[in-house]
């Protein structure tokens, strides 16, 4: 029988120049690479700062330092190349490879790169189709435009802080950031759709654009409702721990033998869960009966749940409940994430390895494509492991004169 071709991956041949570090950037050219983009990392001789972000540590190769964990988190997919663009030689280099890239990814201050004409301006001198996206902590313009913007400080100033951690008076309360750098990585996913808009108008226009994508304007989208909240009700939200300022129930529960997660959403997802524990009559009770109602006597309904919750084990409880059809389930580790058979199932999960024979062990990309899924090609690169590679391929530098930069300190 003929083997049918292959459907090209999604971005096939559209080449991405990344000159950013840490995680936003480097999680939206990763999206990028896993739908098929080339993506040539250009890093500093000392490399992408998270490559030191340890422990863990990934196993040494090359002769060059083990990588942290954290680096292989965002970094698949992508070539890298070492480039002291602060040189003259090094940012003619750089500018040699973005009059040949569709994109460039660049988180640097405000201003930073202009000086080695590497910002927008200089860049569509060259490519006039280029899509240029700055990720910053404030953007591009107002009075905060020119101040580093960290994750953690992101969190507090826009708002997530405000809302996330147990109310003030309660064991425990206070603000609380969340377990990873969200604001980074939503940036790096409202990057990702503005550069693939952009593309998009290219395709139209031929005209390439400039993106600012910022972390403090994400966060403040990405409060959604609490946001609405405000907005709209002049609601002020404050701390809940793991309550839910619009429903009742929703929220983790104590049981005999630890906590379940109990998310209900309508009025039939109530009604099941009354029943299921042997309380039919708080359905139909009025303080109950309608969500705004269960909101307003949040406190009364939540005190009957778990005196009837207490005396259900956890996957007692658990089993019971996804019969009868109401959301639920337990709070894992993130070591029995990876065993969980439905993570099994999704193949969240893959292996890459390295030339050197090392296995780097990363998450999958989530979104399944029917035609043009994501391909999983080059495992998170040691530093400088493509310089030769793409100095000779792309840029038809001989072996000569790459000898030579790298003798020099320009390249490695």
């Amino acid at each position: 029988m003929t083997e049918l071709p292959q459907t090209p991956a999604a971005l096939e041949g559209v080449r991405v120049l990344d000159l950013s570090r840490v995680l936003a950037g480097p999680w939206a050219s990763q999206n990028l690479g896993d739908l098929g983009a080339d993506i040539v990392k250009v890093e500093s001789l000392d490399g992408d700062d998270t490559r030191l972000w340890g422990p863990p540590f990934c196993e040494p190769e090359g002769g060059r330092p083990a990588d942290a964990a954290y680096y292989t988190a965002c970094n698949r997919n992508k070539r890298s190349v070492c480039i002291d663009f602060s040189r003259p030689e090094g940012a003619a280099l750089v500018r040699e490879l973005a009059a040949g890239a569709d994109i460039v990814i660049e988180n640097f201050k405000v201003g930073g790169l202009a000086k080695y004409g590497l910002d927008y301006a200089s860049l569509r001198k060259v490519n006039p189709g280029i899509v240029y996206c700055s990720v910053t902590g404030f953007g591009q313009s107002g009075p905060y435009a020119s101040r580093a913007g960290y994750d953690f400080l992101i969190q507090g100033m826009a708002g997530l802080m405000s809302i996330t951690g147990l109310p003030d008076g309660a064991p425990g309360g206070g603000p609380v950031k969340v377990g990873v750098a969200v604001c980074d990585l939503f940036t790096g996913m409202y990057a990702t759709v503005a550069i693939l808009a952009a593309l998009r108008h290219r395709e139209r226009t031929g005209e390439g654009q400039h993106i600012d994508c910022s972390l403090f304007d994400t966060q403040v989208a990405m409060l959604a409702n609490q946001a609405s909240n405000w907005l709209v009700g002049g609601m002020n939200p404050g701390r809940m721990g793991n309550s839910h300022p619009n429903l009742v129930p929703y929220a983790t529960y104590p049981v005999s033998d630890g906590h379940v997660i109990i998310a209900v959403g309508n009025d039939r997802q109530f009604g099941k869960l009354c029943a299921v524990l042997g309380a039919p009559e708080l359905a139909t009770d009025p303080r109950f009966a309608v969500p705004s109602a269960r909101v307003a006597n949040r406190g009364a309904l939540e005190d009957a749940l778990r005196a009837k919750l207490a005396g259900f084990t956890r996957a007692r409880i658990i089993a019971a409940l996804e019969a009868a059809g109401v959301p639920c389930g337990p709070i894992n580790g993130v070591s029995e994430v990876f065993t969980e058979p439905h993570a099994l199932a999704r193949g969240v999960e893959v292996a890459l390895e390295r030339p050197e024979g090392h296995e780097i062990r990363t998450v999958a990309f989530p979104a399944k494509l029917s035609a043009t899924p994501a391909t999983y090609r080059i495992a998170p690169p040691v530093l400088g492991a493509d310089t030769r590679a793409v100095l000779s391929g792309l840029l038809g530098r001989p072996e000569a004169e790459i000898e030579r930069l790298v003798a020099e300190g320009v390249v490695a």
